[in-house]
């Protein structure tokens, strides 16, 4: 593996013990990752507005039988904030650069969450024999539905589309992102979730317009998105096993709806929180992972270290 390095003022408090930080230039920009454990790779892959540390509760338990990996998205935490690259296509090239570099080889099991899980989810469509396993959780995936639940027209979500407007958000939010993020963060989560001390540390996260602008970026290559999705299915089904995890008090069955027609290996979950499960119910989330991975331990996941 490559040396372990901390990016120079970032954070890693939240780090579970046994993880190290390594930078990993690839795919033209700077991806950090965090890694620990040992076993079948598992990479974890947050969504907006978050980090590596949407994950923090359940690395540790992840990594008592899977090498775990934590990478920052593009544009996010302690990653690099290109003005381009943001395709989920792209990004899952980011992402198999980063396994690379650390000399991960072999399928392994990709979790991701919002942003993550479409990221995730490119990942597993164009290169199917790379993903043992893929999980999703509470995602409407551009191609299979987000068109039209972003439209407000009909009623659907305002945020998407005003997301993908440029500049326009982060001169908006510049200056208001703890406000921002203190409201978006409660209002799609159960109470108590998350503290002040949580709240700070996203709205530092996404702190000025430059940190903003990699985040919306995600935003902004939505319905290219959209068309890659569905030439990417047009001939193949997704062939791994596919777990959809919808939030109850927000997708619901949602997830496994839009993935039924494209994922014959499927499995439907609906967790008891909001959009962040992972932060919001840990417990239920490792006993709900343990569940679908333990029927498919047979998968060749073992990685293979490679100089790199």
């Amino acid at each position: 593996m490559s040396d372990t390095i901390a990016a120079p003022g970032t954070d890693y408090h939240w780090l579970p013990a046994g993880f190290t930080v390594h930078e990993v230039d690839t795919n033209g920009t700077t991806i950090s990752a965090a890694v620990g454990g040992r076993g079948p790779t598992m990479i974890l892959l947050h969504g907006w507005p978050q980090t590596g540390r949407a994950w923090r509760h359940v690395m540790g338990p992840l990594a008592e039988h899977h090498t775990v990996v934590v990478p920052d998205l593009r544009g996010s935490g302690a990653s690099a904030r290109p003005e381009d690259g943001y395709h989920k296509t792209n990004q899952a090239e980011d992402m198999r650069g980063v396994l690379q570099h650390l000399g991960l080889s072999g399928p392994s099991v990709v979790v991701g969450h919002d942003i993550g899980a479409m990221v995730s989810f490119a990942w597993a469509a164009a290169h199917p024999d790379e993903v043992a396993a893929l999980i999703a959780i509470d995602v409407i995936f551009p191609g299979l539905g987000l068109e039209e639940a972003m439209n407000v027209a009909t009623g659907g979500m305002w945020h998407f589309g005003f997301f993908m407007q440029p500049h326009i958000p982060e001169m908006l939010f510049d200056g208001h992102e703890l406000e921002f993020f203190t409201t978006t963060f409660t209002a799609l989560s159960n109470p108590g979730t998350f503290t002040d001390k949580d709240l700070a540390f996203y709205a530092r996260a996404y702190q000025g317009r430059e940190r903003l602008s990699g985040g919306f970026l995600h935003y902004r290559d939505l319905l290219e998105d959209g068309r890659e999705n569905r030439t990417l299915l047009q001939n193949r089904p997704l062939t791994m096993p596919v777990l959809a995890i919808g939030g109850g008090d927000r997708m619901g069955t949602g997830v496994a709806d839009a993935l039924r027609p494209h994922a014959p290996r499927l499995a439907g979950l609906v967790a008891p929180t909001g959009h962040f499960v992972v932060e919001e119910d840990p417990t239920w989330f490792l006993q709900a992972l343990d569940g679908f991975l333990d029927p498919v331990t047979d998968f060749d996941a073992t990685p293979t270290t490679t100089s790199g």
